[in-house]
């Protein structure tokens, strides 16, 4: 267990913000885009909205539980949320719920490059300030950093081709149709979540330092 000092439990805090933000956002654009394609399950629950409460009254432990203790014993943080959808939507339709996993993704994305504008934006606008008692990053600094860092890792994670993660279903947006529809049998006559999960945690861990080196350069490319 890590020494949970004030500043350490600060930084904590604003990482659940972030996380409790990030993943309501990943969420409710899974929602609003099944909404779109035809398929009213998540809306009908209340999903399509920046509210993190229904989403947090679907998956409590993921997003409350988890977080805070893995933050507790580990100091860092995990956690997991979800949207309900309609299987028999999905195969009506399965290029439709492939944008449906996508947009979670996307969202994350979304909110890293609005994070990657305003910390550029800072940098060279000087907008920024150390912190008094610890010298470190400023207050503004360090939550933009958290999110650009955290929607960095929530997009790519989710995007790997494994269940039960969305790239499992993006896959099918580089499908016909009828071979689409042979994948997704494929994939729920198979239970590969688990074992996906494994897989992403082992493979993600080797290549994430690159992805995170390679976005880091291109956000303060030119700049000294």
């Amino acid at each position: 267990m890590p020494d949970l000092t004030p500043e350490l439990l600060v930084f904590g805090f604003l990482w659940y913000i972030a996380f409790l933000f990030s993943t309501t956002c990943h969420e409710a654009a899974h929602a609003l885009a099944a909404k779109l394609g035809g398929d009213e399950t998540a809306a009908l629950g209340g999903q399509v909205t920046l509210n993190p409460l229904p989403h947090i009254r679907r998956e409590p432990f993921g997003m409350v539980l988890v977080p805070l203790l893995s933050f507790v014993f580990s100091g860092s943080m995990m956690g997991w949320a979800s949207a309900p959808f309609d299987p028999s939507w999905q195969r009506r339709h399965p290029h439709r719920a492939a944008w449906m996993a996508l947009a979670g993704p996307g969202a994350n994305f979304t909110l890293m490059l609005l994070a990657g504008i305003w910390l550029r934006l800072g940098v060279t606008q000087h907008w920024f300030h150390r912190a008094v008692a610890t010298g470190g990053p400023g207050l503004l600094a360090t939550i933009l950093g958290i999110f650009f860092s955290l929607n960095l890792l929530l997009g790519t994670f989710n995007l790997l081709p494994v269940p039960p993660l969305d790239g499992s279903s993006v896959v099918m947006l580089f499908l016909p149709e009828s071979k689409a529809l042979r994948y997704l049998d494929w994939l729920r006559e198979n239970n590969f979540a688990m074992l996906g999960l494994v897989a992403a945690f082992l493979f993600f861990g080797r290549i994430y330092e690159y992805i995170y080196g390679f976005a880091l350069h291109v956000l303060y490319y030119g700049l000294r």
